[in-house]
């Protein structure tokens, strides 16, 4: 055990009284880990966020807005900004995508999972969040140029080669940047959503970097899912779901369905250019190699969504441009 997570016992201990016990539970794509604390035969989950590299007051912000809006997240049961620790309720191990590996039907979990996103989007929080702007876009991007190319595909682009991929995704950026905004979870996929108890309400979790951004942004991410691989027909049905029962004043923005599943795709697009170049670096600058994994499925999704979309244009030869190294 090493000293954060004896400190996470021992602050744990404090909390629940002296016999409580502590395992560790898999982290994310951050510096965050989590720990399973248990007491007679209750648990609750610790969140390790080291101070200097985790700062908790925006998962407590984004917490306390989502409960307010009717998402299920988690209970916060005690918390300690200056150590970086929080306890938390537990939802178990059951996310949506091991729920689906299983065998289950998907269809209630898409039912709740876009009754919850409407929530999420018709309640404005009472601080600001980040705005997902242009630049923030162009530096995702950037991502796939400094670690997916180099690293994994073996290639380095020139600086002609950089100033043609953004010249030719710029139309994309453009469009995203001018859809409706809507407060973004940023993270709404099959990973982030838990069954507590092996059922729905689903649970919501790692909704620390939530934004303003388009409002196409959090369906894109669940139904064009980097870790799940739906028909496209299943896809169509649930975004028109959901684009019929958005607000009317949002609905009016887009001339049909058509158009907003085009809007939904593009987003997914982006998205998808991010998460590769995000696995990668997760890969090569944090060792976590298990990420190489999601690399194929993901590009899958972008050559797919550049196919449907007549994407055409400078950006396109990085963007096709194949994995030839896993090491």
């Amino acid at each position: 055990m090493d000293d954060r997570a004896l400190a996470g016992l021992n602050w744990g201990r404090s909390v629940l009284g002296p016999d409580a016990t502590i395992e560790s539970l898999a982290g994310d794509a951050s510096f965050r880990r989590y720990f399973r604390v248990r007491k007679d035969k209750q648990s609750w989950v610790l969140m390790d966020a080291p101070p200097d590299k985790e700062d908790v007051a925006p998962f407590l912000n984004v917490r306390d807005w989502l409960d307010d809006a009717g998402v299920r997240v988690p209970h916060l049961v005690a918390h300690d900004s200056e150590l970086g620790f929080l306890m938390l309720e537990d939802f178990g191990d059951i996310t949506w995508a091991l729920y689906v590996q299983d065998g289950h039907l998907a269809r209630a979990l898409f039912v709740d999972a876009l009754q919850q996103l409407h929530r999420l989007q018709a309640k404005t929080p009472q601080f600001s969040l980040p705005a997902f702007d242009m630049a923030r876009m162009r530096m995702e991007c950037d991502l796939y140029l400094d670690w997916y190319l180099p690293l994994v595909a073996g290639h380095t682009p020139g600086k002609e080669e950089r100033d043609a991929f953004h010249a030719g995704l710029m139309p994309v950026l453009e469009e995203l940047l001018g859809l409706p905004r809507t407060p973004v979870h940023l993270d709404y996929h099959s990973r982030n959503l838990m069954l507590p108890d092996g059922s729905v309400p689903l649970g919501v979790i790692d909704f620390q970097d939530a934004v303003t951004g388009p409002v196409t942004y959090d369906l894109a991410s669940l139904l064009y899912d980097c870790y799940q691989d739906y028909a496209e027909d299943e896809r169509r049905r649930w975004s028109q779901e959901f684009f019929e029962t958005l607000p009317g004043g949002i609905q009016a923005d887009f001339a049909d369905f058509e158009v907003w599943h085009r809007a939904l795709r593009l987003t997914a697009l982006q998205r998808h250019i991010k998460a590769i170049g995000i696995f990668a670096r997760l890969a090569h600058r944090d060792g976590k190699r298990q990420f190489l994994c999601e690399i194929p499925l993901t590009r899958k999704h972008l050559c797919e969504e550049i196919e449907a979309l007549s994407v055409s244009g400078s950006a396109n030869s990085l963007l096709l441009m194949e994995p030839a190294c896993w090491q």
